[in-house]
Formats: structure tokens, C-alpha cells, sequence
């Protein structure tokens, strides 16, 4: 029975999803089959936690390999999977004026990174503490990957919660004896965002033992937003503009009530002498993209050690140590404020009031009468706010594995400690900045003429410091349950018990909605979890064969889950291969979720009663005072997939792969806004009961208490396809081509139309890999591709303009020396490709799903001994 699963998996291996995205020696693999298939191995394959002699399975699985890595030029394992097919709409990375300013994440299938989950050698790569719910992918050092596993199924039956979208398994280096050395450099196209990128790896192993260390760093450099070709100036309201407030019907003037008809005579304006201030129309006008960045700078350094130790014949121990820093600097535009949204506004009579006739910025062609106003500032004399971000992870394992009689059991423990500090310099405090407007000690017409002394009492150091610790235990067993004629039935059992511990805090004045251009609200909790799982794979002839898993996981904060799993794989001839799968999944809410502390928030709404109230006619746009709470009773999200694949090898080299994806998630997490809240009460819809509508007895909405529930439904399907031919032309060299196609046909939430095509949504993304060997020569041509979309959308949900289809091109030419070295030359985005230009998130381009680096120029080094 061993051997023929043996020769299976030389012909099939190619054919599979397991199949690597670059070429291996199936040669070889057939040489040691005939030397003795006693000796094959028996593998874990993400998906599953039976080992077994193939590489095929029955669930779709792409290998990312050394080879293939090195091939791609990337310099992180998070630049490596954003440009993945199945980081269909994009992911976050870092970035200048975001809370999460130097995370990366990935996001499979654009479910979110919080349905995506990462491991590390089959282990959870821990939470963010900038998210609290999402993995960051910059503590995997890029040296210790042996090769990355994306399932793109869902399997919380094996993992828990958040394998909705799939799975990412980043398999580490073993067994490795020498040494290497690693050096890379890149140059972007424009100004900034130079990367830098090297290890050291050592290795050695005998018999009985192995360890593996090695320093792995790369980083980047922040971009300017005025560095980019496509730069125009910025022109945010938040400049030196005043505005009316609504009066009620006894003419008095409504505190928090703003009538919006932005102004700015002269004096405000070209008076103070600063070219980033300027004049649009009646109002001013503040270029904040002459100085705040887009992309942050980022710095990654990490530490590893993996070592193992046999006993005996029986029993081994290991460990892992991961020790990662990152660091990352951001600069965004100087600090802000408004009188607008609250009870503060400036005075009839003060200083700074251009309806004051004894102000020195009267301006008796505005044709008002002496009233209090608001004001819109950007105090561009404090200079500008800077972020200095730093988190660091410790990741230790210890474990033992061996066998108890026929029982295969491994058992360990895990600790982990990631903690954070950001610190931000050049922001407003509200409470002085406003005093001091107010009375004329900062002059709205002469900011930069404002004494040192003046501009220090007004400015303030922000703090937040972030923490998200992990403790676990683990232990599993994997055994023959029976033998039959088509081959044992084999099973696995384990058990999991994890404890988390979250906090984020802010400090106090930021807590307090006191500093200007900034905000946030501490959060902090635990939890335990235990998850008891099984998996069984039962063959049921030579050909077919089913795998059952299922997952029991509980909350100590909301509750419980179970998950399970079936899936099937045909193999009617040798050549062909069928598929598929039916499985349960969940989201646990977060911690952040759970526990935040309320925060204030000003939030636009419609409503016709509040209209009414300051004299406004129906349909009218105001303000209003939200808090922002969380949400103890959160639920988990409850997800449904089911997948079908087909896999065919056309000949020894070429073979084809398809797969399609069906995933249904209901009782969805989601933010419940202000309007919503203000309709769903006026329709009388049940809410979770801790949100609320406060209204005055004149009608008008004082407050909404709104934040996160479950409500609603997302709906997603689509096709994969793969190919994969490889040609060896003896001496003239090898061919190997890799296509990589992902296509969504669906994509809705709460049974509406379908986004696919909207700004953001494209139906398709394709890579084609093509790497030609010869010699000592590889030449390696990548063509990326993102569909196009749709550049807005109407009410009735038709298409307005047009976003092209992006097509970029990457060249890489490497040299293996006759002295163990590798030199490699590339072009990532060869021929400068700009991203497609339009307005989305507050930025020139969609900046999560492309890249606006232009041309990338590099060159990386590897020396092995």
C-alpha cells in the first residue's frame, strides 16, 4: 500500500495545490521512491493534521517555496502575500496618520484580516496590539521560511476562530547544516522609500539532533505624498476658516449647531504668510499634503532559534525562540481643530472674531452683525505631528513529541509577549489652544508670530502604550484507528488551553478628547480559550476517501462554538483528481470589541425631527454628539463554506487546477452608525439594548450611544485556477511557468446587489510566474494583474467612470557563482506603472490594493558556506 501512495504522489504532487510556485526535482523524488519507500517520510499539510506520504489532498493548497521567495525580489514575508491572488481586495500596510501606523496584514479572499488567520509552524501568530484583532505579519523573519502553505478554505474545525477566509501557514526552516549570508537593497522611482534587506542564518544537524539560528532585518524608508508624481495640493477646510452657527427661534445661537458657509477674509488667509495657507474661494485652503507622508517607514529586526533533541529512538524535545522588533516613523500634517461639533465657539467680542469691529481682523465685507463664530484651524506653527511607533514580540516554545506504543503524541507549552509604545509629538491642546484664541493670546492672523513660550503651553506629548500576551499548552495524539483493504483509517485528537491578555491605553488627556488632531480610547481585558479537536481520515477504496474534523471551542467571555468539517477526495484515474468540502467556521469577537472604554464623536445625520428643532427644513444634515461604547454581549460570527475542485495533469508537464468557493457569513460583527441607530428607533427595530436615542424635549437628538453587534449576513463566491507546465530542454535549460488566476463572482452583505466591480472590488487578480533555467543562470519575468472597476457608484448602484485594469511587470536575472553564491538583479514594476488615479479613503489611489512605488530597482546577495 506504501508504495503505490508513493508513486501517486510522484505524479500528482506537481498537479496539486500543494504544488510549489516554483520547480522541484520530481526526478529525484522518483529515484528515492525506487531506492526504498520505506524511507518517504510522512508530512502535515496545513488543512490537516494527519500526516501522510503525499502531497495531495483534499483541500486546495498553494506552496510558496525558498525558491520561489527568492525569486519574487520581495523583502518581506508581508510584501511576499499582499501580492498574493488571494489578497483579493488588498490589505493594509503601513502607513502615516493610522492608529495601526506600522502593522501589515493580509487579508484572504477581502473578507478582512480579522477572518484571516496566520500561522507559524502550525502555531497562531499572535494579535496586533495596534489592532487587537488582526495578525501583523511583521514578526515572521524572512529568513527563517522554509516555504508558506495558503489554504484558501475555511477550517476553524482544525484551528478556532478566524480561518473564515483560509489560512496561512509559514512553515520555518529545519534540518538545515551551514551557513548563509544575505544582503538586498532597493531603490524606488521616486524620492523615499529606499529598502534595505539581510540575514544570517546557521545551521547544523546529526542523528539524534538540529538547531537553527540566525538574525534576519529589513526595512523601508517613509515617502512624502509631495514625492509622487501625481502630487496636487491638499485642501482641507482645516486651515484658518470660520463658520455661522444656527440660531433657534428665539434667535439665539446654538452651541454644536453649525450652519457650515465656511470664510476667511484676507488677514487669515494670504496674511499669514505661510504658502501652505491659501485661497479657495471664500474660504482658505491648508496644502497638508506638502508635508505629511503616505507610506511610514518601517524597520523590522528579529532573532530565531529552533533547535530539537532526540532522546531515543522514541521520544525528541524541541524549541523555538522568535525574539522581533519593529519600528516605524510617521508624519502627518500639523495639528487641528474645530469649535463646530461642541459647546465651545469663539466669542462676539474676542480678538480673533472677524464680526468684531475693534478685532484686528475685522472684515466689514462679510456683511454680518458682531455674533460668536466657529472656528477651523491647522496650527501650522506648532509644526507637524510625528509618530514614533515600536513594538516588540517574544515568542518562546517548548515541547516533546514521541510515540506511545503506535501512538504518535506531541505535547508543549508557549509564551508570548508583544508589546508596544507609540509616541506622538506636535499635537493640540484643546483646552489652552482655545483659551488662548479666544482671549488674542494666539492670533489667528499672526500664527507664527507667537511666542515659543505660547506655542509649548499649547502643544502636547501623546502616548500609547499596547500589550497583547499569550499563554498556552497543547497537546495532540495522531493513530491508526483500523486497517482495511483500502489502507488504515487513521485519526488524530488535541486539545489546546490559551489565555489572552489585551490592553491598549491611551494617556489621559487623549482619553479625554482634549488633544486636537488626534483621539483614541483605552481598551484592556482577558480571556481563556480551550478547543478539543478530532480529525479522521477513513479510505474508502484505493481511489476515494473521506477526512472528518471537527473543533470545540470555549469562550470564558462569550460563550462557545463547534465547527465541523467534511471533505472528500476522488481519484478516479491517476492523471485526475476530484474534490470537496462542507464546513462550519466562527469569529470570536475581539477584545478591543468587548472591552473598549466609551469615547466621544461627532457624527453627521439625518433627521427630521432634529431639522426641525434648529429651524432647518426636513432632510437636512447636522451634527450630533455620539459615544462610542463596546459591546459585552457580542457573539461570535457564524460562517458556512463549501468548495469543489478538480485537478488534472494534461501530461508529465503541464497541469491544470480549479476551484470553486462558496462562503455565507451570518450574524456578521459590525459597527452599527448613528443613522442607522436614529432609523431602526424610529421604524421600531430591536437594537442590543445599550444603544440608544436621547432627544430634547423640543425633539432634537442630544446623544446616540452606538458601537458594535451582530447583525446581517456576507456573502461571498468565486473560482480559482491554476496552471503549471515545466519544460526541461537539456542543455539549452528549463522552462517553468506558473499561472495564478482568483476570480470573485460574488460579493454582497445582507442579501443586496453584488459589490463586485465597485471602487475597491475587482473581479480579478492573476499572477504569471515564468522562470527559465540555464546554466548557471535563472531569468525570471512576473506579470501581476488587478481588473478593472468602477470608479463610483450611483444610488440605483450603476457604474460611473472607469478604474483601467492594472498590469505591472517584474525582471529578475541571477547568477549562481561557482563559489556557492547567488547575485541577483531585478526590476520589480519594470516599466514604472503608476497605480490608477482616483479619489478612495482619502488618498489619490486605492493605497492598500496598489502600489504607488513606481519602478523598484534591486539588487540582493546570498552567500552560502
Amino acid at each position: 500500500m506504501l508504495n503505490n501512495k508513493v508513486s501517486k504522489a510522484v505524479r500528482l504532487a506537481i498537479a496539486f495545490g500543494a504544488a510549489s510556485a516554483a520547480s522541484f526535482s520530481v526526478s529525484t523524488m522518483a529515484a528515492e521512491d525506487e531506492e526504498s519507500a520505506e524511507k518517504v517520510e510522512r508530512i502535515e499539510v496545513t488543512g490537516s493534521r494527519i500526516k501522510r506520504v503525499d502531497m495531495a489532498t483534499d483541500l486546495p493548497i498553494t506552496v510558496i517555496d525558498r525558491e520561489a521567495i527568492e525569486l519574487s525580489g520581495e523583502s518581506s514575508v508581508a510584501d511576499l502575500l499582499r501580492n498574493t491572488t488571494f489578497n483579493s481586495l488588498g490589505s493594509f500596510r503601513p502607513q502615516s496618520g493610522s492608529s495601526a501606523q506600522g502593522a501589515t496584514t493580509v487579508s484572504l479572499r477581502g473578507l478582512g484580516s480579522d477572518r484571516t488567520l496566520v500561522l507559524v509552524d502550525g502555531r497562531r501568530l499572535p494579535k496586533s496590539t495596534l489592532t487587537g484583532s488582526s495578525q501583523d505579519l511583521n514578526f515572521i523573519p524572512m529568513a527563517a521560511v522554509e516555504r508558506v502553505e495558503i489554504l484558501s478554505d475555511g477550517a476553524s474545525a482544525l484551528y478556532g476562530s478566524d480561518a473564515i477566509g483560509g489560512v496561512i501557514n509559514v512553515i520555518t526552516r529545519k534540518d538545515y547544516n551551514g551557513a548563509e549570508v544575505t544582503l538586498g537593497s532597493g531603490r524606488i522611482e521616486h524620492e523615499g522609500g529606499d529598502r534595505e534587506n539581510g540575514s544570517v542564518v546557521f545551521g547544523a544537524s546529526s542523528d539524534n539532533a538540529s538547531v537553527l539560528a540566525g538574525a534576519s532585518w529589513n526595512g523601508r524608508d517613509i515617502v512624502y505624498a509631495r514625492d509622487f508624481p501625481w502630487y496636487s495640493p491638499g485642501g482641507s477646510v482645516y486651515s484658518n476658516n470660520f463658520t455661522t452657527m444656527a440660531q433657534d427661534d428665539e434667535g439665539n445661537y446654538i452651541p454644536g449647531a453649525s450652519n457650515f458657509d465656511f470664510f476667511s477674509p484676507e488677514a487669515t488667509c494670504e496674511g499669514v504668510g505661510n504658502e501652505n495657507f491659501y485661497r479657495i474661494g471664500a474660504r482658505c485652503g491648508f496644502n497638508f499634503a506638502a508635508v505629511s507622508a503616505d507610506e511610514a517607514s518601517i524597520k523590522n529586526r528579529s532573532a530565531f532559534v529552533k533547535a530539537r533533541f532526540d532522546i531515543n529512538d522514541d521520544w525528541s524535545i524541541f524549541s523555538n525562540i522568535n525574539i522581533a522588533q519593529t519600528k516605524s516613523f510617521g508624519r502627518y500634517a500639523p495639528g487641528l481643530d474645530e469649535t463646530a461639533y461642541g459647546p465651545d465657539q469663539i466669542d462676539a467680542d474676542s480678538p480673533n472674531n472677524p464680526t468684531n469691529p475693534d478685532s484686528p481682523i475685522y472684515d466689514p465685507s462679510l456683511e454680518l452683525e458682531q455674533q460668536p463664530l466657529d472656528f477651523w484651524h491647522r496650527f501650522a506653527a506648532l509644526g507637524n505631528r510625528d509618530n514614533n511607533l515600536s513594538t516588540e514580540l517574544k515568542d518562546i516554545t517548548f515541547g516533546t513529541n514521541g510515540m506511545i506504543g503506535s501512538v504518535s503524541v506531541e505535547a508543549g507549552a508557549r509564551k508570548t509577549i508583544n508589546e508596544s509604545h507609540n509616541v506622538g509629538s506636535g499635537y493640540i491642546l484643546r483646552s489652552i489652544a482655545r483659551q488662548y484664541i479666544n482671549d488674542g493670546t494666539y492670533m489667528l492672523n499672526d500664527p507664527f508670530g507667537a511666542s515659543a513660550e505660547v506655542r509649548n503651553a499649547m502643544t502636547v506629548t501623546t502616548s500609547r502604550t499596547g500589550k497583547f500576551n499569550q499563554e498556552e499548552v497543547f497537546a495532540n495524539a495522531a493513530f491508526d484507528i483500523m486497517e482495511t483493504d483500502a489502507g488504515a483509517i487513521q485519526g488524530f485528537v488535541g486539545f489546546e488551553y490559551r489565555t489572552e491578555d489585551y490592553a491598549d491605553n491611551y494617556d489621559s488627556l487623549s482619553e479625554a478628547g482634549q488633544v486636537g488632531g488626534s483621539s483614541g480610547s483605552s481598551a484592556g481585558g482577558s480571556r481563556s480559550v480551550r478547543g478539543l479537536f478530532f480529525e479522521a481520515l477513513v479510505p474508502v477504496t484505493e481511489q476515494f476517501e473521506l477526512n472528518f474534523a471537527g473543533r470545540y471551542d470555549d469562550y470564558s467571555d462569550y460563550g462557545s462554538d463547534f465547527s465541523p468539517k467534511v471533505s472528500a477526495r476522488y481519484n478516479p484515474i491517476d492523471a485526475l483528481v476530484l474534490r470537496a468540502s462542507w464546513g462550519k467556521g466562527f469569529r470570536a469577537p475581539s477584545l478591543p470589541d468587548l472591552t473598549q472604554q466609551p469615547a466621544e464623536s461627532a457624527d453627521s445625520v439625518s433627521d427630521d425631527l432634529t431639522c426641525a428643532a434648529i429651524g432647518e427644513a426636513a432632510g437636512c444634515s447636522s451634527q450630533i454628539n455620539a459615544t462610542v461604547i463596546s459591546n459585552p454581549d457580542l457573539q461570535s460570527e457564524q460562517s458556512e463554506q463549501m468548495s469543489l475542485g478538480i485537478v488534472y495533469q494534461a501530461t508529465d508537464n503541464i497541469d491544470f487546477e480549479l476551484d470553486y468557493y462558496d462562503i455565507e457569513i451570518t450574524n456578521r460583527i459590525r459597527a452599527f452608525g448613528s443613522q442607522y441607530i436614529i432609523d431602526a428607533t424610529l421604524r421600531g427595530d430591536s437594537l442590543p439594548p445599550a444603544f440608544t436615542v436621547t432627544r430634547a424635549p423640543n425633539g432634537g437628538i442630544t446623544n446616540v450611544v452606538r458601537g458594535f453587534g451582530n447583525d446581517g449576513t456576507l456573502e461571498t463566491s468565486g473560482l480559482d485556477f491554476k496552471a503549471r507546465s515545466s519544460f526541461d530542454f537539456g542543455d539549452a535549460g528549463r522552462l517553468t511557468t506558473n499561472l495564478n488566476i482568483s476570480h470573485i463572482l460574488d460579493y454582497s452583505t445582507d442579501g443586496g446587489r453584488n459589490f463586485v466591480k465597485d471602487p475597491g472590488v475587482p473581479q480579478q487578480r492573476l499572477t504569471l510566474s515564468n522562470v527559465y533555467s540555464v546554466a548557471d543562470f535563472d531569468v525570471t519575468w512576473n506579470l501581476n494583474l488587478i481588473d478593472s472597476q468602477c470608479e463610483d457608484i450611483d444610488a440605483d448602484g450603476k457604474c460611473i467612470g472607469h478604474i483601467p485594469t492594472w498590469v505591472t511587470h517584474d525582471l529578475q536575472v541571477a547568477y549562481n557563482t561557482p563559489w556557492n553564491s547567488k547575485i541577483s538583479f531585478g526590476a520589480q514594476n519594470a516599466f514604472g506603472k503608476e497605480p490608477p488615479l482616483f479619489a478612495y479613503d482619502g488618498r489619490d489611489y486605492n493605497f492598500n490594493l496598489y502600489s504607488g512605488f513606481g519602478r523598484i530597482m534591486y539588487f540582493n546577495f546570498k552567500q552560502s558556506f
